[in-house]
């Protein structure tokens, strides 16, 4: 009763006019610091004493004279609704504004990255053309090694996945390692993995431009009105979807995401049973994932064009997956990629990215791993435990917080950080540390 009498009597007192009465405005502060202090005081016991019941009453009559000075009631409904409404209008603002410097602190990187990008680039062009290749190895396209996938833009973030994949394997030696990255980024990519060869293993870095069978238009297809996250737009992360055609002598390969880092040997996965499926992944329903059933990231409203896909059906994540090419090709996944991409330019049936074509394209053609192999939403999730973290194969920065940002959740740095050489002439040149 009295936290009732407290908003009631504050509401009266906002509302109070200037020319009103000075007196009765004092009187209700008076009330209001007694209730408060009655409150502050108060043992939460069942008995009240009866000098806090004197002043409950004392508040009451405050209260009806109140009433009787601010009779209309529609007038003060009227401005409470005006306060709302501007204080709804002040919290969509300072939100839009919050969602903006969130897209540019996600977007733009630093200073620092953008000199590295620069400086390996300008070493590349002035190396002989000849120093411009890395060591000859036949078995870069040959069944028998362990062929990891890299598709990737940003030359730090495949560092540490090159790096952390090689510190955690068994048999380093019979890792092939294949980078696919674009035209403006493929000079700095190189020069990188020149300077920084990933010795026991071998490495090769090919751009875009390189696989000529691409559609022309594949490296702006996925641009989309009105969406502005690279996640979301980039061409890098629909090249998946070509993956027999990237790798056409291979049978299997993992592809790994550039905001991952491998903590444990991974040459289990080539050792799995497939059952005929064409990928291995981790499901999301049972994480803290914004997505966890196919019904979060797909339209389900038009039920002829789904009538054979469960909504209920549970998600799986992408960043670390086994795929069998060979499974693939003779289900013909790539017609089915492009059967529901075009659907998807014709009418809005999913959310933006390359996460939910894949649930539609691979739809019962995926075998679930052990959620240890890949524990996902370091880039958004501040809750996971540290034994989860470390028992874990892979962790992924899924989410806008990527850990070479300022913006990154501090606990889960080190993990990425300790991949990099913070000593390495390029990134002291640039002013980069961990």
């Amino acid at each position: 009763m009295m936290q009732d009498q407290l908003i009631m009597a504050k509401a009266y007192l906002h509302f109070a006019s200037p020319q009103g009465s000075v007196h009765f405005v004092r009187e209700l502060r008076l009330r209001i610091k007694e209730i408060e202090r009655a409150i502050s005081h108060s043992s939460g016991g069942t008995r009240v004493p009866g000098s806090v019941l004197q002043k409950m009453k004392a508040m009451e009559l405050t209260l009806s004279k109140a009433q009787r000075i601010y009779p209309r009631c529609c007038q003060m409904t009227a401005k409470l609704r005006a306060m709302v409404h501007n204080s709804e209008e002040l919290v969509r603002a300072h939100q839009s504004e919050s969602s903006f410097l969130e897209q540019v602190a996600v977007r733009t990187l630093s200073k620092g990255h953008h000199c590295l990008a620069m400086q390996l680039t300008a070493e590349y062009f002035s190396l002989d053309p000849s120093k411009r290749e890395f060591p000859k190895r036949e078995s870069i396209q040959l069944d028998g090694y362990y062929h990891y996938a890299i598709f990737s833009d940003n030359v730090l973030a495949s560092a540490v996945v090159v790096n952390s994949t090689i510190a955690a394997s068994k048999d380093p030696g019979r890792i092939i390692l294949h980078i696919v990255t674009d035209a403006l980024n493929y000079p700095a990519m190189m020069m990188w993995f020149l300077r920084n060869p990933p010795t026991p293993a071998a490495i090769q870095v090919k751009s875009l431009d390189d696989l000529k069978w691409l559609p022309g238009d594949f490296s702006s297809r996925f641009k989309l009105k009105g969406v502005r996250d690279p996640r979301y737009t980039s061409a890098l992360n629909h090249l998946r979807f070509y993956l027999p055609e990237v790798f056409p002598s291979l049978g299997k390969v993992v592809l790994l995401d550039h905001d991952v880092v491998v903590q444990n040997d991974l040459t289990g996965l080539w050792d799995l049973d497939m059952k005929g499926k064409v990928i291995g992944a981790v499901e999301t329903c049972t994480s803290s994932e914004g997505y966890h059933r196919l019904d979060s990231l797909v339209d389900f409203s038009n039920p002829s064009i789904f009538d054979k896909v469960d909504p209920k059906a549970c998600a799986f994540a992408f960043g670390m997956n086994i795929f069998d090419l060979n499974e693939w090709r003779k289900q013909d996944l790539t017609t089915t990629y492009h059967k529901w991409f075009q659907l998807g330019k014709i009418q809005k049936l999913w959310k933006p990215g390359s996460l939910p074509l894949g649930q539609l394209t691979f739809y019962n053609r995926t075998l679930p791993l052990d959620h240890r192999w890949h524990v996902f939403g370091l880039g958004h999730d501040f809750s996971i435990g540290r034994n989860e973290l470390e028992s874990a194969s892979v962790i992924h920065y899924s989410g806008k917080l990527k850990p070479w940002l300022e913006i990154s959740i501090p606990k889960y740095r080190d993990y990425w950080n300790r991949y990099l050489n913070y000593d390495n002439p390029h990134l002291q040149q640039c002013n980069i540390h961990g």
